[in-house]
């Protein structure tokens, strides 16, 4: 590895990368054109779970992980590949390629050349801080896209709710630290996107399917809840009081 500029993180300054590699992801996933489900799970795995373990990292004294000794933003940009690369495996009969990335790589990622065999290093740290669990079933996208079909099946105005509205605004509550939080309870989540981009996308006058206690029954989650998180997740993306 061909180091032009590194610059050192340490446990406290590891959230102020977090928005930049997660935006970096976000684009990587577009310009290679992975399906959705390989970008959202590429985001579980590396914003919900990566991310958040590595901090014990920094100061070890294991070779095994030296691509986080130091932690700096090039190399989180090469797991934030790393994440797409293994998703694509486990979602796509065709997975991304190492030459394809490496090729990515070297034009997306400015201040460090990573060869080849640092990707292949970096998937097995990757997967040895998520201690080889890869499962990507328990995830916000999929139970979205599993309510949104749903409504669809009931109700004529669920054609109206946009899913790239609803995508959307799964990458904003990503891009900020304040909300990325809510992945945490991926199944009330989904219910609370579906909620807002119902508000946000179907017009007004279509508004009489009963929304909010229709969520409530096909999840069991309380609609004071279900209310109170769309209205979260509104205030955050339209930056707007509700």
């Amino acid at each position: 590895m061909v180091e032009r500029r590194r610059a050192t993180m340490d446990s406290e300054t590891l959230p102020i990368l977090r928005i930049n590699v997660v935006k970096f992801l976000i684009q990587s996933a577009h310009d290679l054109e992975v399906p959705p489900i390989v970008k959202y799970s590429a985001l579980s795995l590396f914003a919900d779970r990566f991310y958040s373990s590595i901090s014990g990292f920094t100061s070890s004294n294991d070779s095994r992980y030296w691509l986080l000794q130091p932690i700096t933003e090039s190399n989180l940009q090469l797991f934030a590949l790393v994440s797409l690369w293994i998703s694509s495996k486990l979602h796509t009969s065709h997975p991304l390629s190492i030459k394809l990335l490496k090729a990515f790589g070297d034009t997306m990622i400015k201040e460090q050349h990573f060869m080849t065999r640092d990707f292949l290093d970096a998937e097995v740290i990757f997967m040895r801080i998520l201690n080889f669990e890869i499962g990507t079933a328990n995830i916000t996208f999929i139970f979205l896209e599993e309510l949104l079909n749903h409504f669809k099946e009931v109700a004529k105005v669920g054609e109206l709710v946009n899913w790239e509205a609803c995508m959307d605004v799964m990458d904003l509550l990503y891009e900020r630290e304040e909300t990325s939080v809510f992945y945490g309870s991926p199944c009330s989540l989904a219910a609370a996107i579906l909620v807002a981009s119902y508000l946000i996308t179907v017009p007004v006058q279509e508004w009489e399917f009963p929304i909010v206690p229709w969520v409530h029954f096909v999840t069991s989650f309380k609609e004071d809840d279900i209310v109170q998180q769309a209205r979260d997740i509104l205030l955050h993306v339209l930056e707007t009081d509700c």
